[in-house]
Order: structure tokens, then C-alpha cells, then sequence
């Protein structure tokens, strides 16, 4: 009567084994590096002042003064609510085309939840108006605390949002954080978003 063993490998081929499953562990951890460093390459660099067209771009790795969140980052300050969110997405233009008297209904717009909505400002040149609906907007949402944190997003690959971010900086907000990968990346994450209204 004979006695059934599983039949074991060789120690030359466990060790082959072994040798080219290391291989491919150190080929798959060399391929993330360079494709890092090559979406690294890709960002421009910052502009010495604000983007002034061509705003749906690939935007920069950085902006000096402020912290640059990624979708962790974001949602953390989000649960946590030691935040203030605030989306610069652009409103839709009313076509000039339209006949008088057609009503005209802006698109929906969801964005993360509980965010202030501060449409139009994040362009590069911005008139008298738009730049004072812009600091009261801040001022309202950090009840006049310059140290108050800021979270200023858009959509992703937006220079609207780099734009924005600068501009708080520039405003005297000691505290912004710059999230660029915004409600697209919010929304890649699986996190919740909700219908958003401009403020008056």
C-alpha cells in the first residue's frame, strides 16, 4: 500500500518562482514612479499673476501660499466640518440670442454638500462688481476670520479654482487649501453631492 503526497515544486523552480514574482512586484512599483513623475512633468508652472483664458486646462502641481488637497484630504476636512467649502464654477451665460420675454433657467448644478457657491469668480480679470460679490462672499463664509479655513474647488483641470485660491491669498485669507481635482473627483470618489444655488 502506497501513501498519496502532493507533489511539491523543485527548489530551483520555487525559486524561479520567486525570483520572477519579485521582478514584476519591482517593474509595476518602477511603472507608478515614472507615471507620477510623468504626470508631474505635465503640470505647467505657475503664472506669476492670474490665468486670463483657456481655463478648462491642465492646471499646476502647486500655488504658492496655499495647501493643495486631494480628494482624501478634502473629504476629511469635510467630515470633520473644520472647513468652508466654496465653489467657484462659472455660471452659464443667458444667450444673447434669445428672444425678449423667453424665460431663461440656469442648468442644475450639484456640488459638495454644504459648499458656498460663489459663481464667476475665478476668472483672471474680474470687474468692480464680481470682485466685491467675491470678498463679501468670503467675508460671510469665515465671519470676517482671515484664519478661517478655506477649501476652494471647481471642476477638475480648472484654472477657475487655482484663480479663486490665489485671490483669497491675496486678499489676506491666511488658511486656503486649493482642491483641484474639485467635484469631479469628488464625485470619482463614490462621495455624495447636492443641488447647489449661487449666493444673491
Amino acid at each position: 500500500m502506497t501513501t498519496g503526497r502532493a507533489p511539491t515544486a523543485a527548489p530551483g523552480r520555487a525559486g524561479g518562482l520567486a525570483r520572477a514574482a519579485f521582478a514584476a512586484l519591482c517593474l509595476a512599483a518602477a511603472l507608478s514612479c515614472f507615471i507620477a513623475r510623468a504626470v508631474a512633468d505635465e503640470a505647467p508652472p505657475e503664472p506669476t499673476g492670474y490665468r486670463l483664458d483657456a481655463y478648462r486646462a491642465p492646471t499646476p502641481a502647486t500655488l504658492a501660499g496655499a495647501k493643495v488637497l486631494d480628494t482624501q484630504g478634502a473629504a476629511a476636512l469635510w467630515r470633520a466640518g473644520t472647513a468652508v467649502f466654496v465653489d467657484v464654477l462659472p455660471r452659464p451665460p443667458r444667450p444673447a440670442a434669445l428672444p425678449e420675454g423667453t424665460v431663461w433657467r440656469d442648468a442644475p448644478h450639484d456640488s459638495i454638500p454644504g459648499a458656498l457657491w460663489l459663481p464667476n469668480v475665478g476668472f483672471g480679470a474680474l470687474n468692480s462688481d464680481t470682485e466685491a460679490y467675491f470678498r463679501a462672499g468670503l467675508e460671510a463664509a469665515s465671519r470676517g476670520d482671515v484664519n478661517a479655513p478655506l477649501v476652494i474647488f471647481c471642476q477638475r483641470q480648472c484654472w477657475m479654482s487655482w484663480n479663486a485660491a490665489k485671490r483669497a491669498l491675496e486678499g489676506g485669507y491666511r488658511n486656503v487649501a486649493w482642491f483641484p481635482e474639485g467635484v469631479d473627483g469628488w464625485s470619482d470618489a463614490g462621495l455624495p453631492l447636492a443641488p447647489a444655488q449661487p449666493r444673491p
